[in-house]
Parts: C-alpha cells; structure tokens; sequence
C-alpha cells in the first residue's frame, strides 16, 4: 500500500499540482489551497508565492506546512510531506520562471509576466520530515 522510498520521491517530483496545508490558528482548521511546487529526490521541496499571501503569513508563524501530490490515473496514488522550513526569502526571477516553466512550459514567460502584478514572490524551501503515500491501484 505505502509506496517506497524510491517511488515516493519519484513520484513528489514529478509536476502534480499539491495542495498546501498550513495551521491557521487554534479556532480553525489548516489552510489548504493548490499550489505548484518543486522537489528533487533527496532534496528539499520548494514553493512561490507573494509575500503577502495568507499562506506566506501562515507559513512563516506556523514554521513548517504540509504539502500533498496525488494522481487518480492511471491509478490512484499520493505522497504527502510535512517538515520544518529551512529557507523563506524573495524568489529570484530565474526561480520564479523555473517553477512556472515546470507547468507551462512555453507559456512560463508570460505567466511570470502577469505575475508581477502579484507584487513580490517568496520562495519558501521545506526539508520533509513526515512521509505518507500509497498506491491504491490492484497488484
């Protein structure tokens, strides 16, 4: 059921839209909002937002969030990673084309673009601590 270390890894890099969660205070439930994300095997994970964004805010009071990647095809499978961050500071522009081109490939240029009416992006690195995934597909 779980997926080992190898696949989870495997399967975190690839470009799955995650979905954030971030504590939101002792009254409320988590944030959870959809994000795109970067991961390399071994590495930490890495997200931009703008600075002043409700997650940007949450994020930095919690010191850590959770992200989660699934698919539902061909067959069902997830990871999902919690940790501490190790990093939060202003995304360079190559970063930020770096995380949109891993989406939109061509169209990352003029994405990044209309973005910079978002005001200024922070890239925030997370070192994942808590690992849960499974492969829900038959054997």
């Amino acid at each position: 059921m779980g997926l080992p270390q190898a696949e989870r890894e495997e399967f975190l890099a690839q470009p799955h839209i995650g979905a954030l969660a971030v504590g939101a205070g002792p009254d409320r439930g988590p944030l959870v909002v959809p994000i795109w994300y970067g991961y390399q095997p071994a590495g930490s994970l890495w997200v931009v937002t703008p600075v002043d964004s409700v997650k940007s805010r949450l994020i930095e009071a919690a010191g850590r969030f959770s992200l989660l990647a699934e698919q539902s095809s061909p067959r069902v499978r997830y990871v999902s990673v919690e940790g501490p961050v190790t990093e939060s500071r202003e995304a360079t522009d190559d970063e930020h084309l770096a995380i949109a081109r891993r989406y939109l490939g061509d169209g990352a240029a003029a994405y990044v673009e209309m973005a910079a009416g978002f005001g200024v992006q922070l890239l925030v690195r997370m070192q994942p601590q808590h690992w849960y995934s499974a492969d829900l597909g038959p054997n």
